[in-house]
């Protein structure tokens, strides 16, 4: 009797532990495909009428975002300090530029170094444009 009742124990322990798995594995599945089926509210791009539906109103947050910048920025207050900023960087990356050609090893026989010293000022030289850019933006502010 005792070796009786030890054994259907083991098996409802066992029993229980599958059906507590199952239960687990049905509720992520469930999670998963919640997930597919029914697009998040919380996206900004995306609303119940996709993309399309809720353009307007994620335009008027990016709109109340750049109003926020303006006045943080103030740049027609401050323009003079920003073009003095702007001109003061790109004189500081051509700098680093014309350093970064000074240092470059060519006779070394390690070719990836000197690709990344290239691939270094070619990251400088795009901030350069980056700054002419700016600028520009300054200037028809």
């Amino acid at each position: 009797m005792n070796e009786d009742f030890l054994k259907i124990i083991g098996v409802i322990v066992v029993i229980g532990f599958i059906l507590y798995l199952a239960s687990k594995s049905i509720n992520l599945q469930k999670r998963v495909v919640e997930g597919l089926t029914n697009p998040s509210t919380t996206t900004t791009s995306t609303g119940a009428n996709g993309q399309a539906g809720s353009a307007a109103a994620y335009a008027a947050s990016i709109q109340a975002q750049v109003t926020q910048m303006n006045d943080t920025l103030l740049i027609t207050q401050y323009r003079s300090d920003y073009e003095n900023i702007i001109i003061n960087m790109s004189d500081y990356f051509n700098l680093l530029i014309l350093q970064g050609f000074v240092n470059l090893n060519t006779s070394s026989s390690n070719a990836s170094t000197n690709i990344d010293a290239i691939n270094n000022i070619n990251t400088l030289y795009s901030a350069i444009q980056t700054l002419n850019s700016t600028m520009k933006f300054i200037d028809s502010v």
